[in-house]
């Protein structure tokens, strides 16, 4: 179990904790320590100052391989400027701020005592977990933007004082106790879900088997919600199995989990790249990639509607730049459909992907992983559908499939797979391919790819849940701590 560890400037600068307080005169000259207990230490030192005591604590927990807050990489960034750096806060959390006004408030761990600007200091700590910060909030062209800096504990006056030991023994009790640590595994993984999505990435069984894959590779793996995760660096890698989106928070707690060092699986350059079909079919592009004849579409003019017609034919195809499951397609048949949907699309997104349209009873799906094709699916389309996924309909929602090993899957579409992979990242990804008169086509590469319990791993069993678990552990050995 994880031993929790503060470290002030003076020792006298808290009071009423039952957590152990030594001044970094005494942790800079008692620890490390032979055998000692795996610990998770908050810095309270004044961190204001580069090159600071408070900075130097951090720097040296890191050597120690302690787990600290907050990380150097937090310190660096938020004094990097003077008055600290400067967030525009996301429209989910800007909608339920009430207050107009310019605000300054001090934040403890995350929380503030008012419910709206709570949800605000929440965001800010999944970016900058630390201690206490200052937030200085104003509303400008109809956008919150929070300004952020550090703020040390010996400015805070008694009312602040008491309301930071109180939220210091509830952050300590909630998040850096109240789990037992397997003392034989060497690292801890979150695995971010969603318990209420429709259609998660993976099922219940497949989860309950990278958890025990995990454990074989010496990886205490425990699932977590968004709303769960608290300090991202309490913990040794991410494997986000949530459905990913460019504006959510799978995207901002990849991006913070890799500030602070975590080994993150998919990470946030990948969700980026993979979740925009403009960047993709772009990239396609460039890198020669076999993929249907696209289109980038601005708008609905007569001239635009014609060309159209004339390049494509019917049927054809729009897609939203951001969508997954199949939602945001459209298959458009005739002129009066197409002038309609593009309109229609138009008032969402200001650019609108059309293709060609080319049938097949299946679409390959090759899983890869570092550059290395690891299993193969076929899902075949919905019954009386033209897409794997029919979301309008109750009994035939989504086609058959036939999971193959990969060296039965014709090399062109292995190749095809890998090589659509080769500029997106090294992380694990589902490569959609349509194999059509000995031609491939490569649809989409996606982050996050499904891996469900009887589907993906239906020729690979247990084996598959250990490639990717072996992935993550090879990763934390080459991070060396």
């Amino acid at each position: 179990m994880h031993k929790t560890l503060i470290v002030l400037n003076q020792t006298s600068s808290v009071i009423n904790t039952n957590i152990k307080a030594i001044d970094f005169n005494q942790y800079l000259a008692d620890f490390p320590k032979k055998d000692e207990q795996l610990t998770r230490l908050i810095n309270l030192c004044d961190s204001s100052q580069y090159l600071s005591q408070g900075y130097y604590c951090s720097l040296l927990a890191e050597a120690r391989q302690h787990k600290v807050l907050p990380s150097v990489s937090t310190i660096n960034d938020l004094t990097s400027q003077i008055n600290g750096v400067e967030l525009v806060i996301p429209g989910v959390v800007s909608r339920h701020f009430v207050d107009q006004q310019a605000t300054d408030c001090l934040v403890y761990f995350g929380w503030h005592q008012n419910t709206c600007i709570n949800k605000v200091a929440k965001y800010v700590f999944e970016q900058y977990p630390a201690p206490i910060l200052q937030l200085s909030l104003s509303w400008r062209e109809d956008k919150l933007y929070v300004r952020v800096g550090l703020f040390d504990l010996a400015q805070l006056n008694t009312v602040e004082h008491e309301l930071f030991i109180q939220r210091l023994d509830d952050f300590t009790n909630q998040v850096w106790r109240n789990k037992k640590s397997n003392k034989h595994l060497r690292w801890d993984m979150a695995i971010l879900v969603n318990e209420q999505e429709a259609l998660p990435p993976s099922d219940n069984g497949a989860l309950k088997r990278f958890i025990k894959a995990a454990k074989h590779f010496g990886i205490n793996a425990e699932l977590v919600s968004a709303s769960q995760i608290g300090l991202l660096s309490r913990y040794d890698a991410l494997f986000i199995r949530e459905t990913t989106a460019i504006r959510h928070h799978t995207y901002q707690l990849a991006r913070a989990a890799a500030r602070e060092g975590l080994v993150v699986i998919d990470d946030a350059d990948s969700i980026l790249r993979c979740c925009n079909k403009v960047f993709l079919h772009d990239a396609f592009t460039y890198h020669r990639i076999p993929s249907p004849k696209t289109r980038f579409v601005l708008d609905a003019s007569d001239q635009t509607i014609a060309n159209l017609e004339q390049e494509f034919g019917f049927p054809m195809v729009l897609k939203l730049p951001e969508s997954s499951f199949s939602k945001g397609v459209f298959k458009v048949a005739d002129h009066q459909a197409l002038v309609s949907k593009i309109t229609e699309v138009l008032t969402e997104s200001a650019i609108i992907l059309v293709q060609e349209y080319i049938y097949t009873q299946f679409d390959w799906r090759i899983g890869v992983l570092n550059g290395r094709a690891i299993y193969a699916c076929r899902y075949h389309m919905a019954r009386n559908h033209w897409q794997i996924y029919n979301h309008g309909s109750k009994r035939f929602s989504s086609g058959d499939f036939e999971t193959l090993p990969t060296f039965e899957v014709p090399r062109k579409v292995l190749d095809a797979a890998v090589s659509a992979c080769s500029f997106i990242g090294s992380s694990l990804y589902g490569v959609d391919i349509k194999h059509h008169d000995d031609k491939v086509y490569v649809i989409e590469v996606n982050d996050n790819p499904s891996l469900d319990y009887g589907i993906e791993d239906k020729y690979l069993g247990e084996e598959l849940y250990m490639q990717v678990m072996q992935e993550f552990a090879t990763r934390l050995e080459q991070r060396g701590r």
